[in-house]
């Protein structure tokens, strides 16, 4: 048995800079468990994890990848890949680094949560940040220890035409998406990528402090197995490292790892809704009814175009540029749709070189076969049939519909149950119509007409009626991978509040949250800028309260 002063659960987008907060204090000692492998330097890094340009790592059957199962409708299943490696999923996504919008802040501020308002999380998201393109100016950060770097020379073909082409139909260039009280435009996407390398919170934060830090503690290939309870306090964790179960204990848990793996850890340690945890085996600890409940994603389409000729460059050390936001029809919310796109056919980013992602599955085939179960294999067939061509990833970002996590078995190598319940509301079938003839309509411009040979998917007819587009809409639909509010921030009075606004677990001294799972909602933009800002928020509140 290991006693440390904290115990950070997780490595990925805001366990890492949490941990690497909290031990700048010499005096506190601070264990951080990573499920994954302890990749300690770049070459550690598959290349593949390095490489902005590929995803092959997304694919289920890698090691570096959890592959959760989602139910996006009750028809249409999908693979979810999340990081499993130091650095958690921002070693292996596509390099969105944008902030919330105000608007976000606003919204969880008044819902009980004023420590999260747009005046108070602007400066951690400035602290975090080594901006190459604004460096120091006002609302940017030069000294942190991300680097966001925006392309604006040198543009592929697509970005081009993809500019020319929004500025056709009527929309304004927005040159910093990381304004949070901007919304609207096409511009620039922020990245957590340099010279082709993605840049994961591992290497940006632990790397060059882990030899100067011994009260910091990395353990990777360690999967916790649940929270020890004495009572109403945490005071340790189970956890697993090959075949060897070890107890931590500390004063202070910190779950960071993430929407999905957090609130599972809960539930396995009898943190939830009485009801749920009993039919699961699993006895009651705390009954806790929010656990899992209401949380959101961004339903995304991948509207797939097939080129005159070859556009991608075979060098190209990134997969997007540019993206477009603007604002549904009659929504009370700005900027509430996304079209970013792809610089690669799905094929290339996802399989890579000589089918790296097609290798790494015939190397596991088991994991392989895991992660591909409960998914649709029509829809994988459909996407191999057209990667090939190019896409432009459509997507909503402030969703209505509402998922929901349950555990099924007290087993904890068995994943949770998620149900994303995408498109069950009118309002977002609608706007999802609306942001698939936007793309149709950029691609039909007078920018594009030089390089679009035909749509891949989609027929004029389709396009044209609601009823048909609605039907496309649920065959084709995907997700951004951007779950969040799994465990919710609200006041103790809110039946479905999981954490207080500082993270801490209502009803369980000693028990923290820092990740996604505490939004009330999905950020309004790509949330790993926002997780990171999450672990160095929380941070500063641990040190303060615990």
């Amino acid at each position: 048995m290991d006693s440390f002063d904290v115990i950070v659960v997780g490595g990925g987008a805001a366990g890492v800079p949490l941990a690497v907060r909290l031990s700048e204090d010499p005096g506190l000692r601070v264990l951080l468990l990573e499920a994954g492998p302890d990749a300690r330097r770049r070459q550690d890094y598959p290349a593949e994890l390095i490489a902005a340009s590929m995803m092959s790592a997304a694919m289920p059957g890698h090691p570096n990848n959890w592959a959760f199962t989602a139910q996006l409708t009750p028809e249409l299943g999908c693979s979810m890949a999340r990081g499993r490696i130091l650095g958690g999923s921002t070693a292996l996504n596509g390099a969105y680094f944008v902030r919330a919008r105000k608007t976000d802040a606003d919204r969880w501020a008044a819902a009980g949560n004023h420590e999260w308002s747009y005046e108070k999380i602007l400066p951690y998201y400035i602290r975090l940040e080594k901006d190459l393109t604004y460096g120091d100016a006002p609302g940017h950060g030069s000294s942190g220890p991300m680097p966001v770097n925006r392309v604006t020379e040198n543009l592929s073909p697509v970005t081009d035409a993809f500019y020319e082409a929004a500025e056709e139909l009527g929309f304004s260039y927005e040159p910093d998406k990381n304004d949070m009280t901007s919304n609207e435009g096409y511009g620039p996407l922020p990245q957590n990528a340099v010279d082709g390398v993605r840049m994961n919170t591992a290497l940006a934060y632990l790397s060059p402090v882990r030899e100067s830090r011994p009260n910091l503690t990395v353990r990777g290939n360690t999967v916790v197995h649940r929270i020890i309870l004495d009572g109403d306090r945490a005071i340790g964790v189970v956890a697993r490292t090959g075949r060897r179960t070890t107890v931590f204990r500390a004063g202070t848990i910190v779950l960071c790892a993430g929407a999905i793996k957090s609130p599972h850890l809960l539930l396995l340690s009898g943190i939830g809704p009485a009801d749920e945890l009993r039919r699961a085996g699993i006895r009651v600890r705390h009954d806790l009814p929010g656990v899992g409940k209401g949380y959101t994603d961004h339903p995304d389409i991948l509207f797939n175009w097939v080129p005159r000729r070859r556009l991608d460059d075979p060098w190209l050390p990134r997969l997007f540029e540019g993206v477009l936001h603007w604002t549904a029809s009659g929504s009370a919310t700005s900027g509430d749709l996304e079209i970013l796109p792809m610089l690669r056919p799905f094929g290339r980013a996802v399989f890579g070189p000589a089918g790296k992602g097609l290798l790494t599955m015939a190397a596991h085939p088991l994991a392989t076969l895991r992660g591909m179960m409960g998914t649709s294999l029509k829809r994988n067939l459909d996407q191999l049939l057209h990667s090939a061509g190019l896409n432009l990833v459509v997507a909503l970002q402030r969703p209505e519909s509402r998922g929901e996590l349950t555990i099924v078995s007290p087993d904890p190598d068995v994943h949770p149950r998620l149900r994303h319940r995408y498109l069950t509301t009118a309002r977002d079938r609608e706007r999802m119509r609306e942001a698939l003839r936007v793309a149709a309509g950029l691609l039909r411009s007078k920018a594009f007409r030089p390089y679009v040979k035909r749509f891949g998917e989609i027929d004029r007819k389709t396009l044209d009626n609601d009823a048909l587009l609605d039907a496309w809409a649920r065959r084709h639909i995907g997700t951004a991978f951007h779950t969040a509010g799994t465990a919710k921030m609200g006041p103790a009075g809110d039946p479905e509040a999981v954490v207080d606004q500082y993270g801490r677990v209502h009803g369980i001294d000693g028990l923290w949250i820092a990740d996604l799972s505490i939004l009330p909602d999905v950020p309004s933009r790509g949330p790993a800028a926002t997780a990171v800002m999450i672990g160095e928020r929380v941070a500063d509140f641990i040190r303060e309260k615990a």
